[in-house]
């Protein structure tokens, strides 16, 4: 005896998380949480990179002929900028808030391309950095979830 495909009339069905009815990446719905907790440490560490910038000049590198050359004070506010937005952004990921999403797609494409910009100065800490980046915006991309079930989840 097989049960029927259609529920009985007058009986809910619950809502499909996506059109065409498939539902979302299991690795995507848990790496938006986890890109939540990326683009916060990313911020922490941007934040410390920033402050040894600008605190000193011998901290990193110096490059003679570069086409992205800044001074190692300007570099430094600039990750210590970035940081700061980034850390707001990933905790409003993890509160669950709709704005963060993009917000963290658009600051992680930034600070992506502000590391390969840093990266001679610093290529290991700048390629993890990229690798991070690019794992934010995949997570932030492909989950179809709805961002209030993550902040009720939690």
């Amino acid at each position: 005896m097989s049960q029927p495909s259609t529920p009985a009339p007058g009986a809910s069905r619950p809502a499909d998380p996506r059109p065409g009815g498939k539902a979302g990446s299991p690795w995507a719905a848990g790496g938006t949480v986890f890109a939540g907790v990326l683009l916060f440490v990313d911020g922490v560490l941007g934040v410390l990179k920033g402050i040894a910038g600008i605190a000193s000049n011998d901290v990193y590198t110096s490059i003679n002929d570069y086409v992205f050359k800044f001074s190692v004070t300007s570099w430094g506010w600039i990750h210590l900028i970035l940081g700061v937005i980034l850390i707001l952004v990933g905790w409003g990921i993890l509160k669950g808030a709709t704005w963060a999403r993009g917000a963290g797609v658009v600051l992680a494409s930034l600070n992506l391309i502000a590391n390969f910009m840093w990266l001679p100065y610093t290529p290991v800490w700048a390629i993890v950095t990229i690798a991070i980046d690019v794992f934010v915006i995949w997570a932030l991309c492909t989950d179809r979830s709805n961002p209030s079930d993550l902040a009720r989840s939690s």
